[in-house]
């Protein structure tokens, strides 16, 4: 198709209309039946381009935001393939998680109870709800395994529909490298790790306070934090001395008295330095507290002196674990005050208002506890109203309460300095795509105050790969795991058997117990750099994927998943790899609605990708994408995306009036196919190498642009040209290129005739492929075109500026900006008279700038005059000329004086 020198065009006879409607399921068959997008496999490293698609979560529908970061990544991975990689980009779906199982709750209308057997002809009592959310008591109470399967019946058929929306978008995936995060080789993959991270003492447990959601009755890490404004009252508290001496302390929790374990204040605040070391009693349980100094307490919060509960919020986690005070917990998992008077609480009096608020909702007990306040005289004035940030899980509705439980967690530098500053260091060798997100990643590692925890009491997602020793009292030993060899995973520790046990050992003393909690959904997800390259996978194909792909080139994502994703799935490929797990990270904003709010599910405010693709085509929606910036949000602008529709239908009719040149017949049909060379050499005129010179400006722009992952400048700079193409240089050389005479009758040499048709078919294959990561659609339709039987635009070579500047031959491409501005301006005479642009112009005189611009105009005369309809003669004079209408001295070309001859008549219309 092309040499260094030439491009050789294999025409088609062309269609009598063109548009863009039923490209989209014309092509894609053909990229099926082709495999155009295939994966080759190519052994060497150098020659793969690797990227680490981010599995979508399935949990119901997508939502335009997500075709805007998927086009994002395309346009990337079409670029490299033209570029000569072998793109490796497979696709992947986030099918465990706590959003499956709350979408199966609601769709099937059930919820798990762990005390029921399986039970093999279980049909759900619902199949879809309309969306309607079904309480809890409303669920019928299935198995465990029996839930799993509706979890994997219902992400199926989620994924068709996805897997159908990413191929009408465009995107150029290998749909046979795609994985899933619940599938067996993920499983394998996710347990392989985290046995060896805790074979190197990576991965522990403990029993420790931690993050609890009430609702989902699970533990939550920080990552999965969001803070939220929550309304609440200060209740002025009086902790009493020995002699009954009030000291005062402002709290929005005063149901967590029960649980306090002393009162803290900054050891540098005057009002309580006297206090430190002493002792007071609790206002109702007469518990006595020791008065304590500690840096973390706000002298200018509150009363500047704070109680610490086991445990109210994370600064009593601190102040528990600093100064080592005892553990008074009274939260259950299920947010309510403990049932049992704890043994603490020895005061009569005190045991019978626990016993009011036992079993009771943290609000209950709350209500409970300022009614006894106001009796006893403990309560200084009524509570005041105030809002403060409140710890949330990111996809929950209660604030999060704090309890003791056992956890696994996985070191990511939150009590590790050494490692933090090794993520640190990973985070400085990673190219973050724009530059600023680095900072946010910085700011999250250096923030972190404890391990990754890593565990969730939740049913669908990747089982922890152990069990426990019963011991002879029935209970686990919980500091002796019981782990399987590695040719054994993936296990299921609630169905499998260990090695050395019998299944009628389960849970009896002297057997074994299993591990019942699952992996968060990030320690899966964390992982798809090694289950995508099918790391430790001991098959020579795996073997040679692996060595190809790992580490990989690109991880494109969400700006708000740096803390969760990018960072995990860094301290995973470290721990692991002891590498960064790829060289590039693009981050994409987010879609706002035309409100510029945010556009989310639970604000209701999304629009379904399917509508705008129904209603302007997918090339449209790309184009819409595509020119928003990477790390900055965008608005949903069906206006762009009329405008990207537009370029399509334009680029079809460019072509198809470029290519029809001198191929028609006496019926104005196109004739048969036919072939062309387009050799740079035959571009002889000045207009036309003008054109060539900017061509291989753009390319060079374009090119430098997407190799530094700015795909919106990239096409700033293609589809600006693009624009000046077609409605200058093509209207300025179209008659020269039809051979037409000029109005004295003569006709342009053949060499004049050839050089016009050569530089259009070079431009037009150009703008085909530099228009071919955007628009995948339109460019395929005009590729075939022009180069019938060669394969896929999107396998072509990536347009090279060295074959533009051969046909430039040293030109100045400001050439074509002067003579399009003179064009302009003949064209300006006409729109002020309000005569039709075939009126001729019988004389005219421009007023020019400088010399040079004369000069580029005089070049470019003879085709300006045609393009123009001047019959007579065009006039130049240098500025400082007699003004004339429409003088501007800002403006290159203006207009001195010009006369006009008479319309054309108009046609009569047709009886």
């Amino acid at each position: 198709m092309t040499d260094s020198n030439t491009i050789t065009a294999n025409l088609t006879p062309l269609p009598d209309k063109v548009g863009v409607d039923g490209l989209e399921d014309k092509w894609r068959a053909v990229w099926d039946e082709d495999g155009t997008y295939a994966f080759r496999n190519t052994r060497d490293r150098k020659a793969v381009y690797s990227i680490d698609t981010p599995p979508p979560t399935v949990s119901g529908s997508l939502h335009v935001g997500h075709v805007f970061s998927y086009t994002h990544t395309d346009i990337i991975a079409r670029f490299k393939r033209m570029q000569g990689f072998d793109v490796f980009y497979p696709m992947g779906w986030d099918d465990n998680g706590l959003p499956t199982e709350r979408r199966v709750q609601n769709y099937y209308g059930v919820r798990v109870d762990v005390s029921l057997p399986y039970d093999p002809d279980f049909k759900p009592p619902f199949e879809g709800t309309d969306g309607k959310k079904i309480d809890a008591k409303d669920q019928a109470p299935i198995s465990r395994q029996n839930f799993i399967e509706l979890c994997e019946r219902l992400t199926a058929q989620d994924e068709k529909l996805f897997e159908a929306l990413w191929r009408r978008l465009g995107l150029s995936i290998d749909w046979t490298q795609t994985y899933h995060t619940i599938g067996e080789h993920p499983r394998r993959v996710a347990q392989k790790a985290f046995l060896r991270n805790l074979a190197r003492g990576e991965a522990y447990q403990q029993e420790a306070p931690g993050l609890w959601d009430v609702t989902f009755q699970t533990a939550v890490a920080q990552a999965e934090l969001e803070s939220r404004e929550y309304p609440g009252f200060y209740h002025k508290v009086a902790f009493r001395f020995e002699d009954g001496t009030p000291i005062y302390i402002e709290t929005t929790r005063p149901e967590l008295l029960a649980a306090c374990t002393s009162l803290i204040a900054n050891p540098e605040d005057e009002r309580y330095k006297p206090f430190f070391g002493k002792e007071v009693y609790s206002p109702l349980f007469h518990v006595k507290v020791p008065i304590l100094a500690h840096p973390a307490a706000e002298m200018d919060k509150g009363a500047g002196i704070a109680m610490c509960c086991t445990f109210g919020d994370v600064t009593d986690v601190e102040w528990w674990r600093d100064l080592k005070l005892p553990t008074r917990s009274i939260i259950q998992r299920n947010g309510r005050i403990v049932m049992d008077t704890p043994d603490w609480i020895t005061d009569p009096a005190g045991r019978e208002v626990f016993a009011e608020t036992a079993g009771k909702t943290t609000f209950s007990a709350r209500k409970v506890i300022v009614d006894k306040l106001r009796e006893s005289g403990d309560l200084d004035g009524e509570p005041t109203p105030t809002r403060r940030m409140t710890n949330f899980y990111e996809k929950g509705d209660k604030p999060l309460e704090i309890v003791t439980s056992r956890q696994w967690y996985l070191k990511n530098g939150g009590t590790d300095p050494a490692l933090n500053a090794e993520l640190i260091s990973r985070g400085k060798e990673l190219n973050f795509h724009p530059d600023f997100m680095r900072v946010r990643y910085e700011n999250w590692v250096h923030g972190l105050n404890g391990d990754w925890l890593i565990s969730r009491q939740r049913f669908f997602g990747v089982p922890f790969p152990l069990w426990y020793p019963v011991k002879a009292d029935g209970t686990p030993d919980y500091d002796h795991p019981i782990t399987p060899s590695e040719d054994r995973l993936p296990i299921d520790p609630t169905i499998d058997v260990p090695a050395g046990y019998t299944a009628d050992q389960r849970d009896v003393p002297g057997g074994f117990t299993a591990e019942k909690d699952i992996m968060d959904t990030w320690a899966t997800s964390s992982l798809t750099p090694q289950i995508v390259t099918h790391w430790e996978e001991p098959d020579e194909v795996s073997k040679a994927l692996f060595a190809s792909t790992f580490p990989m080139d690109l991880r494109p994502q969400g700006q708000d998943i740096i803390r969760t994703w990018l960072f995990s799935t860094v301290d995973r490929a470290h721990l692991e790899n002891h590498c960064l797990p790829w060289a590039h990270a693009t981050l994409s904003g987010w879609i706002l609605d035309p409100d510029h709010k945010k556009m989310s599910k639970s604000k209701g405010n999304v629009v379904v990708p399917n509508e705008p693709i129904e209603k302007f085509g997918a090339d449209a929606v790309r184009y819409w994408a595509a020119a928003a910036r990477l790390g900055l949000d965008a608005t949903y602008d069906e206006g762009q995306m009329k405008i990207g529709r537009r370029l399509a239908i334009k680029l079809l009719n460019a072509t198809k009036f470029a290519l029809a040149i001198g191929r028609e017949d006496e019926h104005h049909h196109v004739g048969a196919a036919a072939s062309a060379e387009w050799d740079p050499a035959r571009v002889t005129e000045p207009l036309d190498r003008a054109v060539m010179a900017r061509m291989a400006a753009v390319v060079r722009e374009a090119t430098a642009a997407l190799e530094a992952y700015e795909h919106s400048k990239a096409l700033e700079a293609i589809e600006t040209f693009f624009w000046q193409f077609c409605d200058d240089y093509i209207e300025l050389v179209k008659n020269r290129a039809y051979g037409t005479a000029d109005a004295t009758g003569a006709a342009p040499s053949e060499e004049a005739v050839t050089s016009a048709r050569t530089a259009l078919g070079l431009g037009l294959d150009a703008f085909a492929r530099l228009l071919a990561p955007y628009l995948p659609y339109a460019t395929e339709e005009v590729w075939g075109w022009m180069h019938a039987g060669e394969g896929s635009v999107h396998r072509a070579a990536w347009p090279s500026a060295a074959l533009y500047e051969a046909a430039a031959d040293g030109a100045d491409a400001a050439l074509l900006d002067h003579a399009g501005a003179a064009l302009a301006a003949l064209r300006g005479i006409k729109s002020t008279a309000k005569v039709s642009m075939k009126t001729p112009i019988l004389a005219v005189t421009l007023s020019v700038s400088d010399e040079a611009v004369a000069e580029a105009i005089r070049a470019a005369m003879a085709d300006l005059a045609e393009a123009g309809r001047v019959t007579g003669t065009i006039e130049l004079e240098v500025a400082g000329a007699a003004s004339g209408e429409g003088e501007s001295e800002a403006a290159e070309v203006t207009v001195a004086s010009s006369e006009l001859g008479e319309p054309p008549a108009k046609k009569p219309k047709a009886a």
